[in-house]
């Protein structure tokens, strides 16, 4: 009996030192969540709750106001124009990188001569600092001494140049042309090694049954590229929503706020204006939104599970 319960004991202590040893491997993963993402969560929700301006902030002292910072953003005329800016933005980047993207993958799963040294010349793009990328495009579409003038006026096309980045039009237009730039080696990347995993034999069994090229694509390769299609959406639209480097670099969010998308409102809000907690709210808003669409986009997947 004796030696029964000293044998307990001591896998007893075994399992402690094992479960000790599990959570110290992981205890540096866990720190780092808690400091690079659970604390500064956590001191947003707190600042957007409060009323956090330079001085409440220097004195430590911010008054509770609850969701006051909330209802200021809805009485804000430039809240729900910067997210319809966001919505569109948004959207025709999604659109535009992974049409261009998918065409591109298509073309490349092909193999043809210099395949791969083209396949890397379009990755540069997307492997350039986003600020050094906007700042080339800034000169490509600059009015006076841009790249893009000089060849549109020099082969006739245009009579005059044009100033692209000081037009509202033309400014919302060139940022989702250059986002879709840098998007789209991403997105290509991503669907060719999506493409590059069906298999074979189905499309052999399609030709064979006298499908054509449309029609396999169609009714074989979107379907079973639909995971890794919603995928690719998912980090593509959390990738182009939460964008502030390219947009603030190409155009501030000018002109006349045509370009200000809420990542743009939320640091004019608490860096120019100064209103920490209303800011903090616009970014809070900005986190809900990539949440639900996340939380949607696991919907979906779960669904094709089960189907």
């Amino acid at each position: 009996m004796i030696a029964l319960d000293a044998r307990r004991r001591e896998v007893r202590r075994r399992d402690l030192r094992q479960a000790v040893g599990r959570y110290a491997f992981a205890a540096p993963a866990l720190l780092f969540i808690v400091l690079a993402l659970v604390y500064p969560l956590g001191y947003n929700v707190y600042l957007a709750l409060h009323d956090v301006t330079i001085g409440t902030l220097l004195r430590g002292q911010a008054p509770f106001v609850g969701s006051a910072n909330f209802r200021a953003l809805l009485d804000d005329p430039a809240f729900v124009p910067s997210l319809l800016v966001s919505a569109v933005f948004t959207l025709a980047s999604l659109a535009l990188q992974f049409t261009l993207g998918f065409a591109l993958a298509l073309l490349f799963r092909q193999p043809f001569p210099g395949a791969g040294p083209m396949r890397a010349l379009l990755l540069l793009g997307w492997l350039l600092p986003i600020v050094v990328s906007a700042n080339v495009w800034r000169w490509i579409l600059d009015g006076d001494f841009g790249a893009l003038n000089a060849v549109l006026t020099g082969t006739g096309l245009l009579g005059h140049g044009e100033y692209w980045l000081s037009q509202p039009v033309t400014a919302l237009i060139s940022v989702v042309v250059v986002n879709a730039w840098i998007g789209i080696p991403f997105n290509m990347i991503l669907l060719l090694a999506g493409l590059n995993g069906l298999p074979d034999s189905v499309f052999e069994a399609g030709t064979l049954d006298g499908a054509g090229p449309w029609q396999r694509f169609r009714h074989l390769t979107l379907p079973m590229m639909r995971p890794v299609a919603l995928t690719v959406l998912l980090l593509s639209f959390v990738y182009t929503f939460k964008v502030f480097d390219l947009v603030y670099v190409l155009t501030g969010g000018g002109p006349v706020d045509a370009t200000t998308t809420l990542p743009i409102y939320t640091y004019e809000t608490t860096f120019t204006a100064f209103r920490f907690g209303q800011g903090a709210a616009a970014a809070a808003v900005l986190l809900v939104i990539s949440l639900v669409v996340a939380g949607f986009y696991l919907r979906l997947i779960r669904r094709e599970e089960a189907s």
